[in-house]
């Protein structure tokens, strides 16, 4: 008996929606890490004012794409400009539903001219991997799931990331020198001892750093360099706690719904994909419901990838994305939540919030937006939330409310009165941090 597929699960459960509303779920952390090693005050606070270290070995899909189609695949599933993807380069993949909206996103590696890693949550790798059997494209596939899915088995390869103002002192102390010049988002050769890797010029918090890949058989001996050499300056280790809270500070929405769910086009894809995967599994849940699923899809272009898109070749999606270029209504924000009304709608001093809940921006009582993290930042004495909201609501300084709760879905109207506690919220730019904003991707 095969294993059941997404269309399963949506059958079974009525629609979309009501598989993936799921009241108050746990909030995803990275597997395996411990959850605090200093505390996550001083863990966040380490890559603005030190050095910190994240082990990012565990908790991502790695999927090698190799073959004389690579790179004509990869083309025609994501939006991304290929003419213009340099061996050692990254980029922000970008696959496009047929409506013009994002499938999920990626890191995507040109390891070598026919040899590609998309690094990530799977979905964007699945989307590849089936167009990729449905097309007849000559490539081969090797794929490395994370650790919730992977046993007792070890990773591929290690991943560690190191930022902070002192990252770069770290480097040199343990390399030696300097890395050699690097551009943003691209990669070098590095060597220590006898083990070589790569490092990716790249950090989650818009902070100076590098990433860190190879083989996993070095992993213990090159932690243990930057672990010892990073005593001098100051170097944390960053638990499970914190390092989500780093894509809040550099402005990244990583769960975006996929917009797979609905579009009679895509059945046998939902066929394809497994019910007991992300697409199936990632709940849906806050003050913000809807019965239409569609109502949480987003456009590559309300996520920040406007410039990544390119319309030089022919891809899934492209009419309607290009249709979609003008008319975008929301903008990705930065909300900074009022510690007062946050304490009283939690009923305390919030000691650590993290959160992956779909809440209700408003502005008066008219819906305006809806967030897709909040997390307790220290260094701001309270909570942020990122959040696509309406253009007109989108000015910086803009006062807004957060409905700050859990709708009970499927059964409940989505606009019945559930009394929910209404946050003040004031609108910042993003990323909401003024180096990560201005400074991070110079020499891109």
């Amino acid at each position: 008996m095969s294993a059941p597929s997404l269309q399963d699960g949506i059958h079974q459960a009525g629609s979309p929606v009501k598989l993936l509303w799921k009241r108050d779920p746990d909030a995803w952390t990275p597997e395996v890490i411990q959850p605090e090693y200093a505390g996550w005050r001083q863990e966040q606070a380490a890559w603005h004012t030190a050095v910190s270290l994240s082990d990012l070995s565990h908790h991502m899909s790695d999927t090698r794409i190799e073959g004389r189609d690579a790179t004509r695949l990869l083309a025609a599933v994501s939006a991304n400009n290929y003419e213009k993807f340099a061996v050692s380069q990254a980029k922000q993949f970008i696959p496009v539903a047929p409506d013009g909206n994002i499938v999920t996103d990626g890191i995507l590696m040109r390891d070598a001219e026919h040899t590609y890693t998309l690094s990530g949550v799977p979905a964007a790798q699945n989307w590849v991997k089936y167009h990729a059997q449905k097309g007849g494209y000559d490539v081969e596939f090797v794929t490395d799931p994370s650790s919730a899915f992977r046993g007792e088995a070890c990773p591929t390869l290690f991943r560690y990331q190191v930022q902070g103002p002192l990252a770069g002192a770290l480097v040199e102390e343990v390399f030696g020198g300097p890395m050699p010049p690097t551009k943003f988002f691209h990669s070098c050769a590095v060597s220590l001892g006898a083990m070589h890797f790569r490092a990716l010029r790249h950090g989650m918090a818009g902070q100076p750093g590098f990433e860190f890949v190879g083989p996993w058989e070095h992993a213990a001996a090159v932690k243990e360099a930057l672990m010892s050499a990073g005593e001098q300056f100051g170097l944390v280790h960053v638990g499970a706690l914190a390092y989500p809270t780093a894509s809040l500070e550099s402005g990244w929405i990583a769960t975006p719904t996929p917009a797979i769910y609905t579009d009679p086009a895509l059945a046998d894809y939902r066929e394809y994909v497994p019910l007991y995967g992300i697409e199936g599994q990632q709940p849906l849940h806050g003050s913000f419901f809807s019965e239409n699923i569609e109502d949480f899809y987003c456009s590559p272009y309300e996520l920040g990838y406007g410039k990544g898109v390119s319309f030089n070749h022919d891809f899934i999606g492209r009419e309607a994305l290009k249709a979609a270029k003008d008319s975008v209504r929301r903008t990705k924000v930065t909300l900074v939540l009022d510690p007062e009304d946050l304490a009283k709608a939690l009923g305390r001093n919030p000691d650590f919030v993290h959160t992956y809940a779909r809440n209700r921006v408003e502005a008066g009582t008219a819906l305006a937006g809806v967030t897709f993290q909040s997390d307790s930042l220290d260094r701001t004495g309270t909570v942020l939330s990122l959040a696509l909201i309406d253009h007109e609501h989108a000015q910086p300084g803009t006062e807004v409310t957060v409905v700050w709760g859990e709708h009970p879905g499927p059964g409940t109207d989505p606009g019945a009165h559930l009394d929910l506690p209404r946050v003040r919220a004031t609108v910042h730019p993003v990323p909401y941090d003024d180096h990560a904003r201005t400074q991070y991707r110079r020499n891109a």
